[in-house]
């Protein structure tokens, strides 16, 4: 959690690919009774960006059980210390980087028996939060009210399985690469350090693609994209590309669970559920023109033969020459598979 990159070893125990059914010694869940006061585990990160100088009331309730790990070689250990308490509700106080290390590293330590998640929207980005409906004032306690008298959404992660290189698997909700990973390194970090957050900082990183796509030539880096190959579904079919452009290169790529987007982005189109992805070619301008009510959701006819191309898959895998952005950390080029995880349970307002 502390780290601004980390490498596939670090990201998962060893376990975590299979699905281990639960931590040792841990205690099995149950049913609370009628008027029973929840047990609840809290994962807090000092470090997210608004949490920055503020202390956590450790005495809110006997039962409320928070714990402040570091960084992330010291999360399985706080995750196995909540699993062992057998607890009601966790709360995951952070951003979209805290829910990724958290459900990663909890792979291993919930496996099947995850309890109920509320998330605290404290980070620089919190897309999930936005998809969840969770106002940026929520505080702990309306989070614990909220377990018996709020709502419930289930949501399904992905997960990123490295195929080459040292065997990991992380989960999140938003990947991307070639002009994406360039507009979360470099554009988003600098809107950040101008105080844009949250879809603000969204919507600037989109608009500022946008404009690479029309003002720059094909050898601009942010329409040079990265080489890559995606393959879909089990049976790994190839998925063509336009012509337009290097026909080994992608100017971009997206995909995501999440069933809304920050700053009202609607980059799938008509596709709403499950694992979508949205691939860009080396687009002319006059398509790159379309762009931006192609994002609010917009699907002119031919696009693919345009080179955009709009997928729900169960699964894909992802072959590239450059880096990989998984909520907001960067992985390295290599070969990765792409997937929907378990089903989550999201406690909501």
């Amino acid at each position: 959690m502390g780290t601004s990159i980390y490498e596939f070893p670090q990201s998962s125990q060893p376990d975590a690919a299979r699905g281990a059914v639960s931590a040792p010694g841990s205690k099995p869940r149950r049913a609370r009774a009628p008027g029973e006061v929840p047990t609840v585990g809290v994962i807090y990160n000092p470090r997210s960006h608004r949490n920055k100088g503020q202390d956590f009331d450790c005495g809110i309730s006997p039962d409320v059980f928070i714990v402040q790990p570091g960084d992330r070689n010291q999360l399985p250990q706080a995750l196995s210390s909540l699993a062992k308490r057998g607890i009601d509700l966790l709360v995951i106080n952070g951003g979209d980087g805290t829910v990724r290390d958290v459900l990663t590293c909890g792979q291993s330590i919930f496996g099947d028996d995850w309890p109920p998640i509320a998330v605290l929207p404290k980070g620089k980005t919190n897309a999930l939060t936005v998809d969840l409906d969770v106002p940026l004032d929520w505080t702990l306690q309306g989070a614990i009210d909220a377990l018996d008298n709020g709502g419930r959404i289930m949501r399904r992660p992905m997960a990123l399985t490295a195929l080459t290189g040292p065997k990991a698997r992380v989960l999140g909700f938003i990947m991307g690469a070639g002009a994406f990973a360039r507009a979360t390194t470099q554009t988003g970090q600098s809107a950040h350090r101008l105080g844009a957050f949250d879809s603000v900082v969204v919507a600037v990183a989109t608009a500022w693609v946008i404009l690479q796509s029309l003002l720059g030539s094909r050898g601009n880096v942010w329409r040079r994209g990265a080489e890559m190959e995606l393959r879909l579904g089990p049976n790994s079919a190839l998925m063509e590309h336009s012509g337009h452009g290097d026909p080994k290169r992608r100017q971009l790529l997206f995909a995501s669970t999440l069933e809304r987007l920050p700053a009202g982005l609607k980059p799938f189109g008509k596709l709403t559920k499950g694992l979508r992805l949205v691939a860009l070619d080396q687009i002319s301008r006059r398509t790159a023109a379309l762009l931006p009510i192609l994002t609010r959701g917009w699907t002119p006819k031919n696009l693919r033969e345009r080179g955009i191309h709009q997928v729900s898959a169960p699964s894909f895998t992802l072959d590239i020459d450059g880096q990989v952005i998984l909520d907001g950390e960067a992985f390295p080029a290599g070969k990765y598979r792409i997937e929907q995880s378990q089903e989550l349970e999201f406690v909501t307002p």
